[in-house]
């Protein structure tokens, strides 16, 4: 289900959230820059998000200019994500969301990934 843009409204958490507040968003920024994982490979394995989404949502991430697309490898064309300072900005962000978490979400036992 598509949900609604939050583009044409002023208000800053609006305008924030339309570049962030996508389901795996939060989640992959959290990968990239508390984590340090920068490869596709490694993000999906952590995640357990399907290969089109996570394509999908790094797309959005590099036009958003919160992620920087760069080549390491020719053959196979492989490419790396890396936080920019955009993304950096946003740690204390997901700081107060783990912070907001811990205090108000109950404890569920973690799950593998299947």
């Amino acid at each position: 289900m598509k949900r609604k843009s939050f583009g044409h409204m002023a208000c800053p958490i609006a305008q924030s959230l339309e570049l962030v507040g996508e389901w795996w968003t939060p989640l992959i920024l959290r990968d990239t820059v508390l984590l340090g994982l920068s490869r596709f490979d490694d993000i999906q394995n952590n995640l357990g998000i399907a290969p089109t989404v996570l394509t999908s949502r790094l797309s959005h991430l590099v036009e958003s200019g919160l992620l920087e697309r760069r080549q390491y490898s020719e053959r196979p064309p492989r490419f790396e994500y890396i936080p920019t300072e955009a993304a950096l900005d946003f740690k204390p962000v997901l700081g107060a969301l783990e912070n907001w978490g811990q205090k108000w979400v109950p404890r569920r036992p973690a799950q593998a990934h299947t």
